[in-house]
């Protein structure tokens, strides 16, 4: 049996841009996301300019062990007075869909949410008929909130759930399954 290339986050640069921009324009990509607006390098490079060059986001790329860049991983809103962010993730090359690399990299994006941003907790927001990414986070740990909005999508109105996750019951959850350690590796 083949096994499956692992993950590494790498922070994601300006040279990222075209990638990125792919990515996001891809219909299975955008359908999931909250805003559904096709994506522009302007208006990515003003997304690095004012969120990321100012620390409001922390910006990965997933990167497998083969070489592969599949997607990107993010915080974003930091706010370290609070300790709190929203998470947010988009895997961008369909053939990577469904191998279990956002579990994957969930984890290690927690990881240094906890141990090097030094947030108390996550957040994330999703299309609540996104049943994958419900199961994916789930897997990583998150727990679904009582909170629930709706919004007018290129689909039509769409009910969002949020899911959270905080410092403490990462820790517990690493203790009891390996996730610090399979995080870190």
């Amino acid at each position: 049996m083949r096994q499956r290339p692992s993950i590494r986050l790498r922070l994601m640069t300006i040279e990222d841009t075209e990638k990125i921009v792919t990515w996001r324009n891809r219909d299975f990509v955008r359908k999931n996301f909250i805003y559904q607006e096709p994506f522009t390098a302007e208006g990515h490079l003003s997304w690095i300019r004012e969120q990321v060059e100012t620390g409001r986001v922390v910006q990965f790329i997933i990167c497998l062990s083969d070489g592969r860049e599949i997607g990107s991983v993010y915080f974003r809103d930091i706010d370290r007075e609070n300790g709190e962010a929203e998470y947010g993730i988009f895997i961008g090359e369909e053939t990577a869909l469904g191998c279990g690399y956002g579990t994957e990299t969930a984890k290690q994006a927690l990881a240094y949410a906890f141990t090097q941003l030094k947030l108390h907790k996550v957040f994330l927001r999703f299309l609540s008929d996104n049943i994958s990414a419900m199961k994916s986070y789930e897997h990583a740990g998150f727990l679904l909130a009582d909170r629930r909005e709706s919004v007018m999508t290129r689909q039509g109105v769409r009910e969002v759930r949020f899911m959270e996750l905080d410092d403490a019951a990462w820790r517990q959850a690493a203790h009891d399954g390996g996730l610090e350690r399979k995080a870190n590796e």
